[in-house]
């Protein structure tokens, strides 16, 4: 069989097999999960594979789950990933009531791309034809949210780092993997959808943040106290003085919550916590700038005479999209969705643990255009679901073949001409200086 024949089949098979893998996105959404909570989820997974057939690991990175389709040979392996997690969006409408947990950010979509690109493969034997293996991956807690909750696993050591791909690279459990493929849905105004293909995004540092005055009455003696919401407030005054020198081409962001503000009204706060990320395009801009960053944040304290810990932690790294695959991609995007609606967009400030993934081996992230409303808002909305769910598996299953197809000559084109930014040594040493700052 041809790999043009073959990449025909397999698109066909997607076709039809659409309403199961649908279906399971649909139950994925409407029991949201959180990260590394994914225990729903991740079962869900665990009861496809068992189905199919596919041998798999579970438990990875506390829910993660990966499966194994064999080729003729196992010498490569391609992932295909898909995440657990969902985000707090609690004025959704299918948020949690508990946890205010919902599926805004179409998390479930990878999983039935994911698993759709699977049923296929299967349903055609296409792994007869590929030389090397295909790694179902289903991977937790993308979204880098309750970092207190996070940190506190990190503490007891059940957890190393926040992101679900970063412990797994941690643990090993990417070491087995020579390139990595996944989708992310998008924002789209075209009529049928459209897809985003090639861009980078930021990197960012956590940070948790620590304000503490001391306490008395807020009417009758005010001069006894020190205020900790005055100083956090002259300190994000702070940054904000500096946001005219942040180069535009860095992308630096900086966008804190408080967590804890005060207990009483009438008493003067003498603690507040906040979260927040320095987010850059480049890791010497985060390093840079998020020091000044915390210079300015600790300046508010000493406006006031109270105290400012910062505890930098480490978030994600920029994610660099390799061109090699990027070229196989953009090919079959013109098939499937037409030249008209392909975008190469400019760098996104937004921040995905798949960042960290691209520092060691190749990896693709396509953008597809298929949901109004924003990302992570009340109002987001899959309106183009045979773009969601069918012609973004077709598009990742077809650049699967041409990588693996014959002896695999695809991926060993990308596999020498990619140059790693990082040993996974030398990102574990990254890590570890980011804890230190």
């Amino acid at each position: 069989m041809t790999k043009e024949e073959l990449k025909q089949q397999v698109c066909a098979a997607i076709e039809k097999r659409a309403d199961e893998f649908m279906a399971i996105a649909k139950d994925i959404f409407q029991e949201p999960e959180l990260g590394f909570k994914e225990v729903k989820t991740s079962q869900k997974i665990q009861d496809v594979f068992t189905k199919l057939k596919i041998p798999f690991e579970k438990e990875l990175a506390i829910t993660g789950v990966k499966g194994r389709l064999k080729g003729k040979s196992s010498q490569r392996t391609v992932a295909v990933i898909g995440e657990l997690d969902a985000i707090i969006c609690r004025a959704h409408s299918s948020a949690d009531e508990t946890t205010g947990a919902a599926h805004c950010c179409g998390h479930n979509v990878q999983i039935a791309n994911m698993l759709g690109i699977a049923m296929a493969l299967q349903d055609t034997n296409a792994m007869q034809y590929l030389n090397g293996d295909v790694a179902l991956f289903a991977v937790p807690a993308e979204e880098c949210i309750e970092i207190e909750y996070r940190n506190a696993l990190r503490e007891k050591g059940k957890l190393h780092y926040f992101g679900g791909k970063q412990e797994l690279i941690y643990l090993g459990h990417f070491d087995d993997i020579d390139a990595a493929m996944q989708m992310h849905v998008a924002h789209t105004e075209s009529e049928d959808g459209d897809i985003a293909i090639g861009g980078p995004c930021n990197g960012f540092i956590s940070k948790l943040i620590e304000y503490k005055g001391r306490a008395s009455h807020a009417a009758m003696a005010p001069d006894k106290g020190i205020n900790a919401l005055n100083a956090a407030m002259l300190g994000i005054m702070g940054v904000n003085a500096l946001r005219e020198t942040f180069r535009e081409d860095d992308y630096i962001r900086f966008h804190p919550i408080i967590t804890s503000g005060g207990d009483l009204v009438n008493v003067v706060p003498d603690f507040v916590r906040m979260e927040s990320y320095v987010r850059a395009s480049n890791p010497e801009a985060l390093i840079n700038n998020n020091e000044r960053i915390d210079n300015a944040l600790k300046a508010g304290a000493m406006a006031v005479g109270a105290t400012c810990e910062v505890h930098n932690l480490p978030g994600y790294l920029p994610m660099i999209q390799d061109q090699n695959m990027t070229a196989m991609l953009a090919e079959n995007c013109a098939d499937i969705f037409g030249e008209s609606n392909i975008i190469y967009p400019p760098p996104e400030p937004g921040s995905t643990d798949m960042g960290d993934v691209s520092q060691l081996i190749p990896i693709i992230h396509p953008w597809v255009g298929c949901i109004h409303g924003a990302l992570h808002s009340a109002d987001f909305e899959v309106v183009f679901p045979k773009t969601a769910y069918i012609k973004s598996a077709q598009v990742l299953a077809m650049t699967l073949i041409d990588l693996l197809y014959g002896q695999g000559e695809g991926l060993e084109k990308v596999l020498s001409e990619f140059t790693p930014k990082m040993t996974k040594e030398q990102y574990i040493a990254y890590m570890t200086t980011i804890e230190k700052m």
